[in-house]
């Protein structure tokens, strides 16, 4: 199947977006000194924009470096240039070195229980929803729960909409961008 971006979507500013939209940029300018041009990609939705952010910031089980390792093996295996580009630079902030993070965008990583949740992420990923028995079960070996693989399937789903606009709309890359691998 032949990728092509129907419309064509320029990343929208401030001045273009709803006023709880321009709030919402105030904050995150403040924050991290820019807008993302993927989150201001979703403020062409009035409510999408809050409504993602309160679900990528929702507590959960998983620590941060575990939810980087996700948001990297899924990215990768989405075939997203954004946000595996972003995810770099955030695992980076959250404790991966390069090799480390070269290792979870291969599906695997060094420590087992990283390990075992890389491998069962990119394999629901993968398989849409599916997981090999054998992944499943080291992951549960590992110490990991059923409240941790719940927060597991919300974290796929969480990047897996990210990776999908941008594979969509193909806007900018604002971070230093991927190499492939």
């Amino acid at each position: 199947m032949e990728n092509v971006t129907v419309v064509d979507f320029n990343v929208p500013t401030k001045s273009e977006v709803s006023p709880t939209n321009q709030e919402i940029f105030d904050k995150l300018n403040g924050a991290l000194g820019f807008v993302p041009n993927l989150y201001a990609t979703i403020a062409y939705s009035d409510h999408g924009l809050k409504r993602y952010l309160d679900y990528q910031n929702a507590k959960t089980s998983l620590s941060n470096k575990e939810k980087e390792a996700v948001n990297l093996v899924v990215s990768q295996v989405n075939g997203c240039i954004y946000c595996q580009s972003a995810h770099l630079v955030l695992g980076r902030m959250n404790g991966f070195d390069d090799n480390q993070l070269l290792d979870i965008r291969k599906g695997q990583n060094e420590n087992p229980k990283l390990n075992a949740l890389v491998k069962l992420a990119a394999d629901i990923t993968q398989n849409r929803g599916n997981a090999s028995n054998s992944n499943i079960e080291d992951f549960f070996s590992q110490g990991y729960t059923k409240e941790n693989l719940v927060d597991l399937i919300l974290q796929i789903s969480d990047k897996t909409a990210m990776n999908y606009l941008h594979n969509l709309t193909k806007v900018p890359v604002d971070f230093p961008v991927a190499e492939s691998i």
